[in-house]
Order: structure tokens, then sequence, then C-alpha cells
């Protein structure tokens, strides 16, 4: 089996290698090989016993795509996007790299895969982005889409065109709209939300962090180790049992600002809470205000896709995974 992840050097990308690395095998058949693909190079995963290529780009530059699937990767993992924030305060790179990107994806793949009896497994990951205000208490699986951001509107485009060149026989794809990523590792970026990850992840390390919303905001979380979970199951998981309906809300869990740092403190203390800092930020503020909080994952749940039980469980997990266990 040949695999193709877009996005290759970004951190999701990366742990979904490193998970890929470890098993040698996806859906019961061995990998035969890896590309990792991205804007800067991205590393190959430490013990890896199958050959990976590492290739660096842009996405949606003309032929670019052509390139990537010319050797008909059985499975192309879509992450390759630039985040919230920079795509609202960036409109043009947005479209460009979330939507040109992705169409240009999708053309290639209808072409180089007219006539062959197997099309590939695309897995896209989109965003709770997709939903806009006003919202039930809890957005169920057959909740419109009217997205209030850019950013969420190039993904609910992604999404539309892989439902519909599913339909028409040209791939076989599944979208997985990913609840916010917490506690993501590395430095801070330029997504509006990371601001969920920052407030865990610098006091866990030693450092300060600044909160510029107040704490009755609540968000939809789940871990990066889950996120890879459902990539995987996304890749593996009959499409008979989708249907038509190709896009997934992913399960996850609706806490408060509040709720995340009593969290922080029942795991690390006091001493680590009192690092954060209360700043507020309008930009932010007024971004954070229309997105969805809580969902119904009725379907995605009925299809085997898990997450985390608790706040505390995705705080332990980062301790466990880039921390080593040990809080400073």
């Amino acid at each position: 089996m040949k695999i193709l992840i877009l996005g290759g050097a970004g951190m999701v990308g990366r742990k979904l290698a490193e998970r890929l690395a470890k098993d040698g095998q996806l859906g019961g058949q061995a990998i035969s090989g890896l590309t990792l693909y991205d804007v800067v190079e991205a590393q190959k995963p430490a013990g890896v016993k199958f050959p990976v290529s590492v290739v660096a780009g842009d996405l949606p530059a003309p032929g670019e795509t052509d390139k990537l699937v010319a050797a008909k990767p059985d499975v192309i993992f879509h992450l390759a996007a630039i985040v919230s924030g920079e795509a609202e305060q960036d409109f043009d790179k947005g479209y460009r790299i979330n939507l040109t990107g992705t169409m240009n994806l999708f053309d290639s793949i209808r072409r180089a895969y007219d006539g062959a009896a197997k099309k590939p497994r695309v897995v896209f990951t989109s965003s709770i982005a997709v939903f806009g205000a006003p919202f039930p208490e809890k957005i169920p699986d057959e909740f419109f889409t009217t997205p209030l951001t850019s950013y969420g509107t190039q993904k609910a485009i992604g999404e539309l065109l892989l439902a519909d060149l599913t339909r028409k026989g040209m791939m076989d794809g599944v979208g997985i709209r990913l609840p916010t990523i917490c506690v993501r590792p590395g430095k801070p970026n330029k997504a509006a939300s990371g601001f969920f990850s920052n407030i865990m992840r610098e006091p866990l390390a030693g450092h300060e962090a600044v909160l510029p919303v107040s704490e009755d905001v609540m968000h939809w979380h789940a871990s990066p180790r889950a996120a890879v979970g459902f990539l995987l199951h996304a890749a593996t998981i009959d499409g008979a049992r989708l249907g038509a309906r190709r896009n997934l809300s992913m399960p996850g869990l609706a806490v408060t600002v509040g709720q995340q740092i009593e969290a922080l403190r029942k795991v690390a203390g006091e001493k680590v809470v009192k690092r954060i800092q209360r700043v507020p930020d309008p930009f932010v503020i007024e971004i954070v205000a229309g997105w969805p909080r809580n969902f119904e994952t009725k379907r995605a749940i009925g299809l085997g896709f898990k997450g985390e039980s608790s706040f505390e469980e995705i705080v332990r997990i980062h301790v466990e995974d880039e921390l080593g266990g040990k809080i400073a």
C-alpha cells in the first residue's frame, strides 16, 4: 500500500507518519511506501521500515498536484492548509492554499485515476469552522453548514467537492471535521484557536501564557492522539457504511476555558495555573464568538470514531506524549 500525506511537516501529519511507521500497515495491508509533502521538508519518522520520500513544494502551483498523484497512492491524507487566523487576515493566501490547492488535488486525482478499477481513499481534514451561528445547544449531524469565516468557507467548499467527486466515482473520499486539537505541542501558530493549547502547554513547560478570552468561553476539543486515530479510522472504514454523506463531525469534548484551567490545576497544581495571564484580545474574541461550542456526534461514534472522556485525560496525554511525564 502506497500512502501520501499532504501537510506531512505539520503537527498532526508528523504524528500520523510516526504512527504509520510504528504500525507498518494500514487496514491490514503492509505499507510499501510513504510520501510526506509540505511547503517545508518534513522529517522522516524514526525506525521506519519501508521507503519514505520527503518532498517540499507549493501545493497550488500549476502541475504540482499532478506530480504528487502520478504514482497513484492508495491512500491520500489531505492535511495541508493554512490556519484560521491567518486565512482570515490574508484573504488571497487563504483561498490560494486552502481552496485552490484542494481543487487542484481533486482534479489531479480525477485525471490520474480515470479508468482505474480502484480509486484512492482520500481523507480530507475539514473543521468545525464550517458551521456558523446561531447554534442550537448541541449541533446535530444534520445541521447545515453556514460558515462565518473565510477558513470555514474554504473547508465547506472542500467538503462539497469531496462528496461530489465521490458520488461520481472519481475517488473514495471521507471528510472529517476535526475539533480544535489540544494540547498542540511545539510553538504557538497563527490559528485563532491557538490559545486553547497555549494556556495548557506553556504553563506545563514552565512558561507564562496569555488568555485572550473570558473563562466562560466554551469550545470543542480532542487530543492529537485522538486526531491520528480519527485519520486512521477514516482511511480504513468501509465506504458503504457512509453512503452519500461523506463528511462527519468527529467526537470531542465541550468544555469552557475555566474547565480547562481546572483540569490543568488537577494535573499540575496551582503553581502551574498561576502562569496564565489574562489579556483580552478583541480580534480573537470576535472570531471565537462565531464558533460552534458543542456537538452531537452520534453518527461518527456509531461508525467507530473515538475521542477522550474528559479534558483531564487530554492534559495527561500531553504530559505523557510530549513531556515524558514531567511537569516544569
